[in-house]
């Protein structure tokens, strides 16, 4: 009886730990595979001749997080290059999915389209990409909608791996300032086009600023099914225990 009550409970803590959920180590930076099929203009700081991206298979980084302002960069497959730096706004106004999604900004017949935001699943609001001024006005015009431009002097072209220059170039971009572009060409205040998402939302969703390599591949899940879990194990165990010792009874009592 003992020994079967033993690894009757051995048996249902293995379950219970296959089944515990678990929250997985990259969540925090939101790493997302994208594959574009054909070329995609994108913004932000790229390495020279990588204005727009050939079709082909990238990866998606939240690498800073701000209260106003995410920092993403674009990787290769293998994520061994850096191939943009990219200032971002959290916008609310953006029709959300519940999938991982690219929205663009449409572009002239044989002109590649412009990467708009990024949606991860589980957001309602997109990560609305910040465009240099020039560009931004001649998105706004094709498409009859307001475009995020920031007027500060980042470098939109450099030669040299970004890895190289990337704490002078993420201090420009945490205090870049950043306004809106209307098709007419007026520019506005962010306030006006934007809807930033209420602070609890952007605190449950900002990653700590550490290096992917220091957060574990696995971390415990803090709300959880186990409670019930356990509950629902311990009632198993105990029907167990006692349809045990039921069939045992029985059994004495039609030797006798």
């Amino acid at each position: 009886m003992k020994s079967f009550f033993i690894a009757t409970l051995a048996t249902f803590a293995f379950v219970l730990l296959a089944v515990s959920p678990v929250a997985r180590g990259d969540d925090w930076n939101r790493k997302t595979t994208v594959h574009f099929s054909s070329p995609v203009e994108i913004p932000g700081v790229h390495l020279k001749g990588w204005g727009v991206l050939p079709a082909g298979t990238y990866v998606f980084k939240i690498m800073d997080s701000q209260a106003n302002r995410h920092i993403v960069q674009i990787f290769s497959e293998d994520e061994k290059t850096i191939y943009a730096t990219i200032l971002a706004v959290p916008n609310y106004r953006l029709k959300a999915t519940d999938k991982t999604s690219i929205t663009f900004h449409e572009r002239p017949a044989g002109e590649p389209e412009a990467l708009r935001a990024w949606f991860y699943p589980g957001r309602n609001w997109g990560e609305e990409f910040v465009y240099p001024r020039e560009n931004a006005i001649a998105l706004a015009k094709s498409n009859k909608l307001p475009v995020l431009f920031t007027p500060a002097d980042v470098p939109v072209e450099v030669a040299e791996p970004l890895e190289s220059s990337m704490d002078a170039l993420l201090e420009k971009l945490r205090r870049a300032p950043v306004l809106a572009i209307q098709p007419t060409g007026a520019e506005v205040q962010l306030a006006q086009v934007v809807t930033t998402p209420p602070a609890d939302e952007l605190q449950a969703a900002t990653a700590p600023a550490e290096p992917a390599a220091s957060m574990p591949a696995e971390l415990p899940a803090t709300a959880s099914e186990v409670p019930i879990l356990l509950l629902t194990g311990f009632a198993l165990v105990a029907f167990a225990v006692w349809s045990r010792f039921f069939r045992n009874r029985s059994t004495d009592i039609r030797v006798h």
